[in-house]
């Protein structure tokens, strides 16, 4: 298949839907079809660098949200080149200005569009006005006029099925979680990594990876220190990322008395992202905005013991203390931290994991979506107009 994938946000940009296109692009590749990205352009991507199978559109910074970008032209020239690349199917990964091209590309080469549904857009509000112009209202009216006449959407967990599904939309809908790549977390030295952090090799590490954003609520982690200190004194805290909240979190640390139990990374590459969490002895996350936790599962193929929020799809992927626990308060966090600091490595279930990560494996990931666009073909050479419930 020749497969085109839309989107606003690609690498050099860090973020999970980042990451998530680049494992489907690896995925698809390797079962031997053609993908094409189309995407915006980035000022940390020279103009008249060659990057396989890309293609970049003019683009400006988003309203309030800086690091991300808009296209701001490129419909029928992105049209032309999906033309004579004689696309098969398109993918659109967001619900800006990517998206809305790949949609008016499908339609125009009458192929099937299908869409990845990657964030709960009700936890951003406040990144426009502070939240006082955009109300969930409106945020389900986007997503319902979005998701009309595409042939499909992919929802990452089941809190996205269950949201769209509240919404109204009546496009078919599947269920496929983002996988990850195993044989990248295959254990690695980390020695020489706790080396450059200033870790002894038994300092107890708690890491906290992601877009350093004020929905993460990482705020809470830094308090809860106080309290895993009292037990645990020589507990580091490691927080990995960059975003918008990163001078208020480093400030709020350095407001501490064990301020130098807390560490700021800043952006680290992502392929060597993987070597943190195999070195770290828990994966921490106080965020409650996560439409799937892309770093949940990457903690986890790393066979790190995790510590997240509770919600339906945390309370489900961790259906074992053997592989992480959920919490909905401060004390309970607390609790569940210091007790895999101190006894982490006497909770082990082989078996179990196996089974965890082959459920959430890269090439799951692939053939899952893979069967979505056959079923989407068929569906769209029956009908133009209907587009039947095949979804699992």
């Amino acid at each position: 298949m020749n497969i085109g994938i839309f989107t606003d946000t690609y690498f050099p940009q860090v973020s999970g839907v980042a990451t998530s296109i680049k494992t489907l692009r690896d995925q698809l590749e390797k079962q031997g079809n053609q993908v094409y990205i189309f995407t915006t352009t980035d000022p940390k991507v020279e103009k008249n660098v060659y990057e396989r199978n890309v293609f970049r559109f003019s683009s400006i910074p988003f309203v309030s949200f800086t690091e991300r970008r808009i296209a701001v032209r490129g419909l029928f020239q992105a049209y032309q080149i999906a033309k004579e690349l004689n696309l098969d199917v398109i993918h659109t990964q967001t619900e800006f200005s990517m998206g809305w091209i790949g949609k008016f590309v499908a339609r125009n080469l009458e192929i099937p569009c299908l869409h990845t549904y990657h964030t709960m857009y009700e936890d951003y509000l406040h990144y426009v006005a502070n939240g006082k112009i955009l109300k969930p209202v409106h945020v389900k009216q986007a997503t319902l006029a979005f998701c009309y006449h595409l042939t499909g959407v992919v929802a990452p967990s089941d809190r996205v099925l269950t949201t769209l599904t509240d919404y109204g939309v009546k496009t078919p809908i599947r269920v496929i979680p983002t996988g990850v790549n195993l044989h990248q977390y295959e254990r690695p030295d980390t020695a020489h990594l706790r080396q450059q952090l200033g870790y002894a090799p038994d300092t107890p590490v708690i890491l906290s990876l992601s877009r350093l954003a004020y929905e993460k609520n990482i705020k809470a982690s830094i308090s809860a220190m106080a309290r895993i200190l009292e037990q645990v004194p020589n507990a580091q805290l490691l927080i990995v990322g960059d975003g918008p909240a990163k001078e208020d979190l480093e400030a709020q640390a350095q407001a501490t008395p064990y301020s130098d139990h807390i560490k700021f990374t800043g952006e680290v590459n992502n392929d060597d992202v993987f070597r943190y969490y195999h070195m770290a002895n828990v994966f921490l996350s106080s965020s409650d905005s996560e439409s799937q936790g892309l770093t949940y599962i990457e903690a986890m193929a790393a066979g790190t013991k995790i510590v997240v929020m509770t919600s339906p799809y945390t309370d489900e992927l961790l259906s074992s203390r053997t592989l992480g626990v959920t919490f909905s308060t401060e004390d309970k966090m607390v609790t569940n931290v210091v007790d895999y600091l101190l006894h982490g490595d006497e909770e082990q279930d082989p078996d179990l994991l196996a089974r965890k990560l082959a459920e959430i494996s890269a090439d799951t990931f692939g053939q899952h979506v893979i069967s979505f666009y056959q079923d989407a073909q068929a569906s769209y050479e029956e009908s133009h107009e209907d587009t039947p419930d095949f979804s699992d």
